[in-house]
C-alpha cells in the first residue's frame, strides 16, 4: 500500500521511516530527492481520512498546523493518504517551560474559537454539541463491556455509580467548538521555546471544550502548577477558559475508564503499561 501511495502522489523518495506513537493511522517521515522532509499519513479508515481532510480545510490560516501539500482520496483497498509539510521541532515534553505552556494555551484556545462552518457541508466531522450529554454517555458505555472484563465486579459497579453521580454535576457545555479529542503532548510540536503547531485530526468533533483538556492536563499540566497557570493565562488571552476544576475530575475519571476499555480492545499485553497507569488512576478516583 505504501508503494502505491508513493506512486499515486508522484514522490521521489530517498529515505523513509515509520513514525512511532501513531496509534491508529500509519505515518511515515520521508526525505525527498530535493532534500525536503515531509510526512506521509495513511488513515485507518475512510471516516478518519474525511475528518482529517475537512480539518485542514477548516483550520488553515487560523491555527498553526502542517501544510497539506497533496492528498489522494484512495480506492477500495486504501482509505486515502496525505502528504504533509514538516512542523519544525519535536513533540512537547513535561520539561517544557511556562513560556511554552502559555503558547500551548493560546494554540488550544485558537482551535476552540473555531466554530462549525455555515457554508460547508461536513461528512466527516460530526457536530455533537446539540446532544452533548448523549455523546458523553455513548462514549462511556461503548467500552463498558471491555472494562468489565478487566475490573473486579465490585470496582466495576462502583465505577458505573460514580459516573452516573458525577455527570449530573457538570456545568452547561461550552461550544460548539472544534475539539481535537486527542490534545496531548505527542500531537503538539515545539521548537525550543516556540510552539510550532498541532497535528493529527482523525478524531475531531464539534462539541464542548470541556472534554479537550483531559489529556493535556494528565500528561503535561499536572506535572507543575507553573505550567498549569501559564497555560490558563495563554488560553484566556484568546477566549474565556471554563472552570477546569469543575470538569477535570469527571473527564479524568471517564478518560481512565475509556482507556482501560481501549487497552482491552487493542491488546492487553501490547498496552500493559498504559493499562496499569489507567487502572491506578481509576482506583484513585474510586477508593
Amino acid at each position: 500500500m505504501l508503494n502505491r501511495v508513493i506512486q499515486q502522489l508522484g514522490l521521489q523518495v530517498v529515505s523513509i521511516n515509520e513514525v512511532e506513537d501513531s496509534h491508529s493511522s500509519t505515518v511515515y517521515k520521508c526525505t525527498l530527492s530535493n532534500s525536503a522532509n515531509v510526512f506521509l499519513k495513511i488513515p485507518f479508515s475512510k471516516l478518519k481520512y474525511q475528518r482529517e481532510l475537512e480539518s485542514y480545510e477548516i483550520l488553515k490560516g487560523n491555527v498553526s498546523i502542517p501544510v497539506m501539500l497533496d492528498y489522494w482520496s484512495g480506492d477500495e483497498e486504501c482509505p486515502g493518504a496525505f502528504l504533509l509539510s514538516e512542523l519544525k521541532g519535536k513533540p512537547l515534553t513535561s520539561k517544557a517551560t511556562p513560556t511554552v505552556a502559555y503558547q500551548v494555551g493560546v494554540l488550544h484556545a485558537e482551535m476552540h474559537s473555531t466554530r462549525p462552518p455555515d457554508n460547508q457541508v461536513l461528512t466527516g466531522i460530526q457536530n455533537e454539541f446539540p446532544n452533548w450529554s448523549n455523546f458523553i454517555e455513548r462514549q462511556f458505555y461503548s467500552v463498558a463491556e471491555d472494562v468489565k472484563d478487566i475490573l473486579d465486579e465490585r470496582l466495576y459497579i462502583k465505577a458505573i455509580e460514580k459516573y452516573e453521580k458525577m455527570k449530573k454535576q457538570l456545568p452547561p457545555p461550552d461550544g460548539p467548538s472544534f475539539v481535537h479529542m486527542d490534545f496531548r503532548p505527542a500531537n503538539i510540536i515545539v521548537d525550543n521555546e516556540e510552539v510550532s503547531g498541532i497535528i493529527d485530526f482523525e478524531s475531531v468533533k464539534f462539541g464542548s471544550t470541556e472534554i479537550d483538556f483531559t489529556k493535556v492536563y494528565r500528561d503535561f499540566l499536572s506535572v507543575d502548577v507553573s505550567l498549569y497557570n501559564a497555560f490558563q493565562e495563554g488560553y484566556n488571552s484568546i477566549r474565556p477558559l471554563i472552570d477546569l476544576e469543575n470538569v477535570l475530575p469527571f473527564y479524568s475519571f471517564t478518560d481512565a475508564f475509556i482507556s482501560i476499555g481501549w487497552c482491552n480492545r487493542r491488546g492487553i499485553e501490547k498496552n500493559a503499561i498504559f493499562l496499569e497507569e489507567n487502572l491506578e488512576r481509576l482506583k484513585k478516583r474510586l477508593l
